[in-house]
């Protein structure tokens, strides 16, 4: 079985940042979100990964190389535009060949990781006999009118998808992972692209249902989330740092008040600090006289002082400085917030790399 991971597409959801940054390789506690699809690859066997790449494609490259860090063997594939998640198939064909192949979706983070579908998948396979076969995760959510739905028949097959549907027939929603043998690639030739100008895999996946084709489905265990909006991308962080343990490694001096789940990187320095984790702060990041709140992640290089931060993300080189309290908050790469007098109390921002805000009060 081989893997392909989408990591191409535009992010408009999560700009300024995207930009100047690819949206899988921004960090969740501290460590990019298309890196934790390449390790549940690896954990799961696979080998052999493609990877679809747009127009942030040398940033990925940089950031991946060649898979060797995950004993992966990477291929890059290029999508000159965003068609579509079954374009990203129908140009990967000479890559995935006659195998069957995990298809993620580089911005989603899923708990279990994805070995306990592979192994449904490969059981299927032998219950049927090796006949055609697609096999689907689905997660019950409120919003199903944003994802692609299934409904499903009495058997717990899956009979009919529809993308974004204004009115959903059921609560499930498509998981951003698929299981496929080789006739999908049959399926993506076949259709016509959607209203949208993109060839659709909810379509392809309706062909191989409308043609004889059994596409089984599995509700996930454990949570799933598709980061691709600011919301979504603070509760993933939230979610993987709820795993983390305490684990000290940089220097926090005697006047530190920690509690809770506390990761410091090495050469990260904390001083006259009160934490309350889960928190993690990176390699070389310097705090001083703050008070940091459960959930924030702080990267490599970062600067703090006298300020709040809760539920947040602090991209690398980025600074807060200042009597200032920040909530809910995306903060860009060599980012610097900063009050030089009375300052505004409390902010949620979303700024890009290299942005300067000035929160002083007049």
């Amino acid at each position: 079985m081989k893997g392909l991971i989408l990591s191409g597409g535009h992010g408009t959801r999560l700009r300024p940042i995207t930009y100047t940054n690819a949206k899988q390789l921004v960090p969740v506690a501290n460590k990019p979100i298309l890196f934790y699809a390449l390790e549940a690859m690896a954990q799961a066997g696979i080998k052999e990964v493609g990877i679809i790449i747009g127009h942030t494609g040398p940033e990925v490259i940089k950031a991946v190389g060649d898979g060797s860090t995950w004993g992966l063997q990477v291929t890059y594939i290029t999508q000159e535009e965003p068609l579509g998640l079954a374009h990203c198939v129908l140009i990967a064909q000479d890559f995935l060949s006659t195998d069957d192949f995990v298809m993620y979706l580089g911005d989603n983070l899923l708990r279990q990781g994805i070995s306990p579908y592979i192994e449904q998948f490969q059981k299927l396979k032998l219950k049927f006999q090796n006949s055609p076969i697609a096999h689907l995760l689905l997660s019950e959510v409120e919003n199903a009118a944003q994802f692609g739905v299934a409904t499903l028949n009495d058997k717990g097959e899956v009979i009919r998808l529809v993308e974004k549907p204004q009115e959903p027939e059921s609560n499930l929603a498509l998981v951003g992972m698929y299981i496929f043998d080789h006739h999908i690639h049959d399926a993506v030739r076949s259709i016509s692209p959607s209203k949208r100008g993109e060839l659709e895999i909810t379509d392809a996946i309706q062909w191989l249902i409308d043609n004889g084709v059994k596409v089984s489905s599995q509700i996930i265990q454990g949570w799933w989330i598709d980061t691709g909006n600011l919301e979504s991308l603070l509760e993933g962080n939230k979610l993987v740092l709820d795993m983390v343990e305490t684990n000290i490694e940089g220097d926090v001096d005697k006047d530190c008040i920690l509690s809770g789940e506390v990761v410091v990187q090495p050469g990260a320095r904390v001083e006259n600090c009160k934490i309350e984790g889960p928190v993690i702060i990176g390699k070389d990041a310097y705090l001083k006289d703050c008070y940091i709140k459960a959930f924030t992640s702080i990267q490599n290089n970062c600067k703090l002082e006298k300020c709040q931060v809760q539920n947040s993300i602090l991209l690398k080189n980025s600074s807060i400085v200042g009597s200032i309290e920040v909530r809910d908050s995306l903060i860009g790469k060599s980012a610097q917030v900063f009050a030089t007098d009375e300052a505004i109390k409390c902010v949620k921002l979303m700024i890009g790399d290299s942005s300067k805000v000035d929160l002083t009060k007049g």
